[in-house]
């Protein structure tokens, strides 16, 4: 790689991140179904109707998971809570089990001299919450609230960081719009609901983690590099609408308190009644924007197409196993327009960057090298052009479930081998544990 720690600022930090359902393995220590759960076993919802009851088993495996972060030299390690984990049924008795295991994940994490970073929703609406409407029930920002009070008291003396909710545009619009995740709905209305519940469970979350005293709190966003497909004022239109759901929805509402007027023209008639007074605690201070960047979206007009009128292009980049186009300048853009429009010199960090590669065991894996490489360069030259980047944490550390795509997609610096559940480093993993060695003093 051509950069590596010391062309970071002093106490950069590298890392690496996973979430609970992926790795973990919900069939394990008495945690309770998720939608997710559910969702997998609905006709063409899931490759193979494949779930995360096993996982990679991290639930069993997790010091041996630890030892391979420890020994890439890496600084952090960005995990996720389960909520049905700790809350089998979202609300009332607490499952003693899992709260021990994340007592064991945070402390193996300090042992290991990884700062532990926390996420407390990574997509996991427990199914007992998910049949009262989940994210489109106003009562979700108390629920999530009272489960993150459960988690902290536990394990919040020792986390580095807690973010409220990891990418709330999948949350909310890839999942009740668009209909690809769990819950798996197409309904403007559930859209719209659960687009403004999510800021506000954040908001409520916020102010339940700060009664609790606790410090270093934020939220991570996923962004893309809007684009518009061609210079007709048609598609440049579709583009800024794109832009306003995508990518401007979530950060003005937790920044400026304010929704964009194009993204409303089209979600006001479906809002929840009095959605205005939530704004004031949704965009309450933060003390960092986790930013989740893969891809570009090249955007043009579909005035057939049902609101927002959109539908996307396929840019002529090389693109990932998941058919993302490769595009590092969106990367940068995205960091210097947070610092520019919108946090100033808040820290921000990247919570997830990496690449699916059709790979195994002993294939070559030049192409998730460079791709590691060349978004490196796109944070140093954000660093340089003002943007005030204190991490990167790869996606992910080992291949794992992928959600829609089960068990085929592979992200992972560490190949899972899904039948025996046998870990290898790829090479990836060990250029990045090259690039980021201590620096070493000059002789």
């Amino acid at each position: 790689m051509k950069l590596g720690r010391s062309d970071f600022p002093q106490g950069f930090l590298f890392g690496a991140a996973t979430a609970a359902y992926q790795i973990e393995g919900s069939s394990f220590g008495g945690a309770g179904s998720t939608h997710w759960d559910t969702f997998a076993k609905g006709p063409g919802n899931v490759i193979r109707a494949e779930d995360g009851a096993i996982a990679c088993d991290h639930y069993n495996r997790m010091d041996a998971d630890l030892d391979l972060l420890a020994d890439a030299g890496m600084d952090a390690y960005r995990f996720s809570t389960s909520w049905a984990r700790v809350l089998p049924e979202g609300r009332g008795p607490v499952n003693q089990e899992g709260l021990d295991f994340y007592d064991r994940l945070v402390d193996g994490c300090l042992s290991r001299g990884l700062k532990p970073f926390q996420t407390l929703y990574h997509w996991e609406m427990p199914s007992a919450l998910a049949d009262l409407g989940g994210w489109t029930n106003p009562d979700v920002a108390d629920w999530m609230a009272d489960y993150a009070e459960v988690i902290t008291k536990r394990i919040g003396d020792r986390v580095h960081s807690i973010a409220t909710i990891n990418e709330s545009w999948c949350v909310a619009y890839l999942s009740h719009f668009l209909g690809h995740h769990a819950p798996g709905l197409r309904d403007i209305r559930a859209a719209a609901r659960a687009m403004h519940h999510v800021n506000k469970a954040h908001g409520r979350t916020m102010t339940r983690l700060r009664d609790l005293g606790m410090q270093n709190c934020g939220i991570v966003l996923n962004f893309e590099a809007t684009e518009a497909a061609s210079d007709s004022a048609a598609d440049r239109t579709a583009a800024t609408m794109q832009d306003a759901t995508h990518n401007r929805w979530f950060i003005e509402a937790i920044t400026k308190g304010t929704y964009p007027a194009d993204a409303l023209d089209g979600l006001a008639p479906h809002m929840p009644r009095g959605w205005q007074d939530d704004m004031a605690e949704i965009s309450q201070p933060i003390d960092f924007l986790g930013v989740n960047y893969y891809t570009r979206g090249l955007v043009a007009a579909d005035p057939e197409a049902a609101w927002p009128h959109t539908k996307p292009v396929t840019g002529p980049r090389d693109k990932t196993q998941m058919g993302w186009e490769i595009y590092p300048e969106g990367l940068e853009r995205t960091l210097t327009r947070m610092a520019r429009d919108y946090v100033g010199d808040l820290p921000l960090f990247v919570t997830e960057n990496g690449m699916a590669w059709p790979d195994a065991v002993g294939v070559d894996d030049d192409a998730r090298i460079a791709f590691i490489d060349d978004h490196m360069q796109a944070m140093h030259r954000a660093i340089a052009g003002g943007a005030n980047l204190q991490g990167f944490f790869y996606w992910s550390l080992m291949d794992n479930y992928e959600w829609a795509f089960g068990y085929e997609k592979r992200f992972g610096l560490v190949h899972v081998d899904f039948d025996t559940l046998d870990r290898t480093p790829k090479a990836s993993y060990h250029a990045l544990k090259s690039a980021i060695a201590p620096r070493r003093n000059a002789p």
